[in-house]
């Protein structure tokens, strides 16, 4: 780990290493709210903990620079945990293990958390240096982005002075953003009666594993493999031919990535294990062969198991396969604005039973508000079809490019000037918290930017050392430049 504190620039890898030293997954993220709390307070700055547990600390201008519009510095402190199967990790309890791997910093068999860790200990580096010259700066780090954005969502009118709001979370050095998608959840649940084991038969286990995973809005477009699709194709198979009964079923793990891992089990009648196993035989080199080139890693295995003494009931577990299999996945349309932008998409990203019910999780997104709402309703409709009771949570709005932004043109100029080159402008097909906290602060003048941060949301996150060290020389050039009010 000292590695790490000793890459450049050393004021933000230090603070960054800290953070990883500090569990922090969504939902459970306040020995990192108490840290940037305290972070501010010995600094000496005025520090507000908000009701939602959002972090607001305000720094005064440098001499000279008291007529500068005030800057917003925002990210947000909650990280997403994922992990392989093969390594017992707790992130509610340990440290993430982080390491230099040639030009990248990533972790080992978990995520890293530099979305948007390295966001955040960029704007608290800025906070405690010295040495730069800024106008009035506020430091805005919100709790549970990435599992519900209630930080965002709960952040009240008047705790800001801001008219300028930097986003940190984007993950493509040189390039600026200036938009984003919206999105909602639609859950739903399929309940089942249990039934006796049919007698004279043998279960088996399926599982997926291996699959890369990712970030469900910025890697949906990738073409990778998605545990819950993969796993209801087989039972789909097999279901349609075989009186397989299925016991139980666990895939995916959060709402924003796409599922890795899955399995299933279920039971076959003794007489038919032969056709079971030539069915699945016949389809395993089949998708492997599908994705041999975006999920050469995925392992498909099919393992006799101890028999279950209860299975769902035979109405519930065909609804369930056919809702499944129906349900569409990945990307549905492309933008007609912005040349090779996601505007809508879906993620299958939960199938889980529980006592009583199987719990489905999916994510639509859009920049496109009413494309959005027209695919949630169109799952829905799937669903409520096969028989489950269906709900829509978590909406949140997109972010409405401005191609006038002020402080996009004072930021194209500022790293034209110091790289010789424009900065591409873009729309993301991910939630960023720009557009919700834009409702309480419509007049603030919004943009994202980041270092290039590759496979968030998944074991391979990773983040590139030359790029944090542009990103931090960016913001503080930016800083510099900010205009007058």
């Amino acid at each position: 780990m000292s590695e790490i504190r000793n890459l450049e620039p050393k004021a933000v890898w230090e603070i960054f290493q800290q953070l990883c030293d500090i569990p922090r997954p969504s939902k459970k993220e306040q020995k990192a709210v108490d840290f940037a709390k305290k972070f501010g307070e010995d600094l000496g700055l005025e520090t507000i903990v908000d009701e939602i547990q959002n972090v607001i600390i305000k720094k005064p201008a440098t001499p000279g620079m008291e007529d500068r519009k005030i800057v917003v510095l925002q990210g947000h402190l909650d990280m997403v945990p994922q992990k392989n199967s093969n390594i017992d990790h707790d992130f509610e309890t340990d440290p993430i293990t982080a390491y230099v791997d040639g030009e990248w910093v990533t972790a080992k068999d978990t995520t890293l958390g530099a979305d948007n860790g390295m966001g955040v200990a960029a704007a608290l580096a800025v906070l405690k240096a010295k040495d730069i010259v800024h106008g009035p700066l506020e430091v805005l780090l919100t709790v549970d982005e990435e599992t519900g954005m209630t930080g965002a969502e709960n952040l009240k009118a008047g705790v800001l002075d801001a008219d300028i709001l930097i986003n940190t979370d984007s993950e493509d050095e040189g390039e600026l953003y200036i938009g984003c998608a919206g999105g909602i959840d639609t859950n739903a649940k399929f309940h089942y009666k249990e039934e006796n084991t049919p007698e004279d038969t043998v279960a088996y286990r399926i599982d997926i594993k291996g699959l890369k995973g990712g970030h469900s809005g910025l890697d949906i477009a990738l073409g990778r493999g998605n545990a819950n699709k993969l796993l209801n194709r087989f039972l789909n198979v097999v279901n349609k031919s075989l009186d397989i009964r299925l016991a139980d079923i666990q895939s995916g793990s959060l709402r924003n990535a796409i599922p890795r891992e899955g399995f299933a089990v279920v039971t076959v009648p003794t007489a038919q294990v032969g056709e079971f196993k030539s069915f699945i035989d016949e389809l395993v080199p089949q998708i492997k062969s599908e994705l041999s080139v975006t999920e050469p890693d995925l392992v498909i295995e099919y393992n006799e198991t101890q028999i279950p003494t209860k299975v769902i009931d035979e109405k519930t577990h065909n609804n369930l396969i056919k809702g499944i299999y129906g349900v569409p996945n990945g990307v549905i349309r492309m933008s007609d604005a912005m040349e090779g932008l996601i505007e809508t998409s879906t993620n299958l990203a939960i199938v889980k039973k529980q006592d009583g019910f199987i719990e489905l999780a999916t994510l639509q997104r859009s920049s496109v508000e009413s494309a959005k709402d027209d695919l949630a309703n169109m799952i829905r409709s799937v669903l409520e079809l096969a028989g489950a009771e269906v709900v829509h949570e978590g909406a949140y709005p997109g972010w409405n490019p401005n191609i006038n932004s002020p402080i996009l043109k004072t930021m194209q100029d500022v790293y034209n000037n110091k790289w010789g080159k424009v900065p591409e402008i873009k729309a993301i097909h991910a939630g960023l918290e720009c557009g919700i906290i834009m409702e309480n602060y419509p007049n603030l003048d919004t943009i994202s930017f980041g270092p290039t941060i590759r496979f968030p949301h998944s074991p391979d996150e990773k983040v590139n050392i030359k790029t944090v060290g542009m990103f931090y020389d960016f913001l503080i050039e930016t800083l510099k430049n900010i205009p007058k009010k």
